[in-house]
């Protein structure tokens, strides 16, 4: 029997993990919370959608929450890790779908060379300092500095 499980055990992970993919299968999303050297929180503002958010974005096939991450500074911010971000906490973001997720960290050790060039995707950025933080800044980055910065409890929704 053992024989016969260990030939087929690669072909039944396969089909059930086709399977889950259907019937269970999640989004996740890698966000930063970037604090600079004077406590700011580095903020954006897409061109599809209203407010101001922390970066972040999907986990793509293939890719590592922590690699995502990193992509996503790079991208949204021209920010670049320089150590080892925190994890702050995994949160259910209902108002996306009921299968999303983001992972979310705080990230300290970084370098921003140069500022980003506003584009097609991220129309305006900057840091901010917590209690000057844009009108339209919104809910759930407003909750997660609040966490991060006056130890209010970490929701699990996001």
């Amino acid at each position: 029997m053992s024989e016969l499980r260990r030939r087929f055990e690669p072909l039944l992970r396969r089909v059930f993990h086709f399977y889950w993919r259907f019937a269970r299968g999640a989004t996740l999303g890698a966000f930063g919370l970037v604090i600079d050297g004077q406590g700011r929180v580095f903020l954006i503002r897409h061109s599809y959608i209203s407010g101001w958010h922390l970066p972040g974005g999907g986990v793509e096939t293939g890719e590592t929450v922590k690699t995502a991450l990193a992509r996503e500074l790079i991208e949204e911010g021209n920010i670049k890790l320089t150590g080892e971000p925190v994890l702050h906490g995994v949160f259910h973001n209902h108002r996306v779908s009921r299968r999303d997720h983001v992972m979310l960290y705080v990230v300290r050790d970084f370098v921003q060379e140069r500022a980003p060039v506003p584009d097609r995707e991220i129309v305006a950025h900057g840091f901010f300092a917590i209690d000057e933080l844009p009108e339209d800044t919104g809910r759930a980055t407003r909750a997660r500095i609040a966490e991060v910065f006056n130890g209010q409890a970490v929701s699990e929704v996001w």
